[in-house]
């Protein structure tokens, strides 16, 4: 008897040991992965950082009229489409003087961004009584000016291993040195979209796709997730085939990947019934499909565990 229960005692020990081994393993994997968690996120914020803010160059332009050919007088339509690339270039070269060289003159043009003339046509189609005046304004830099503002290059390697030439080098030094060229806030990252332009890329229209999306998603999903879950549960007949057919069919989709309703989206809603191209409708109506069955499995779930007592005090 006393060896058995010796026995089953050294078992014992050594199920608790390895149950404390166990427990100090998981232990130290959560923290491991916690402890990557946390690297991933420091690094994707570190270097995501910098994106909130934006170089600008200030320019002190003279909207003179002759170049533009209009004056505070024109109509709209001959201010829209007046050449204010022209003064801009002006004010650049008045900058930096004694610039002759053709490579040097396409650098020089490249030290703000295109949307720079767009900027200033909007300053005078609201305010026409800035022609023929002298106004200063910042202007968004090229992405090349803004990435080495930022510090990602290296103005200590050899010339051709780097985007900014050492004139450019020579040119951004004097605008700082002139407090003309400094970082701000990144006003366009949230108010502009898409754009062949670095500097101008934002990501209005992706926030805004994607709430439109997930509105339609809720407008379609929501009622017609529950109501379903609703008519299954307590009104649906039992030992139907029809509705065994729809319970499995509603399980097999809750089970389907998600580039499965992805392709059905472009096969289906596009090609075969021509539905509207906008992305939130198409969005909307795949998730919606996919967002269905974990809503129905779930609402039913959550209507069975209704007590009776309760359904029937409703009913009274």
């Amino acid at each position: 008897m006393n060896d058995t229960t010796q026995i089953i005692k050294a078992g014992l020990k050594k199920r608790y040991a390895r149950e404390k081994h166990f427990k100090f393993f998981g232990l130290l994997s959560i923290i491991i992965s916690f402890g990557f968690l946390l690297i991933l996120l420091f690094t994707i914020c570190s270097k995501g950082l910098p994106a909130f803010q934006q170089t600008y160059l200030k320019l002190d332009i003279e909207l003179n009229e002759a170049v533009l050919g209009v004056n505070k007088f024109s109509d709209q339509d001959a201010l829209f489409s007046a050449s204010y690339n022209k003064v801009i270039i002006n004010s650049l070269k008045q900058n930096f003087p004694g610039i002759t060289e053709r490579k040097q003159k396409r650098a020089l043009k490249n030290l703000i961004s295109k949307s720079a003339q767009y900027e200033l046509r909007d300053s005078v189609l609201e305010n026409p009584e800035l022609l023929g005046t002298q106004q200063s304004f910042w202007f968004l830099a090229k992405d090349d000016i803004d990435v080495f503002m930022k510090g990602n290059i290296d103005r200590t390697l050899p010339e051709s291993d780097r985007r900014i030439k050492d004139y450019q080098l020579v040119w951004i030094d004097q605008l700082m040195a002139e407090g003309r060229l400094g970082k701000r806030f990144n006003t366009v990252l949230f108010s502009a979209s898409d754009s062949r332009e670095p500097e101008q890329a934002g990501l209005k229209g992706a926030i805004m796709g994607s709430f439109y999306t997930m509105l339609v998603t809720l407008l379609l999903s929501f009622p017609i997730g529950v109501a379903a879950a609703a008519y299954l549960e307590e009104f649906a007949p039992q030992n139907n085939r029809r509705i065994d057919l729809i319970e499995i069919n509603i399980n097999n989709l809750a089970a389907v990947p998600s580039i499965v309703f992805g392709l059905l989206g472009l096969a289906v809603y596009i090609n075969i019934f021509g539905v509207p191209r906008p992305t939130p409708l198409i969005g909307g109506s795949v998730l919606t499909l996919m967002t269905l069955p974990t809503i129905i499995i779930a609402s039913r779930a959550a209507i069975k565990s209704v007590p009776p007592s309760l359904k029937q005090a409703a009913i009274g």
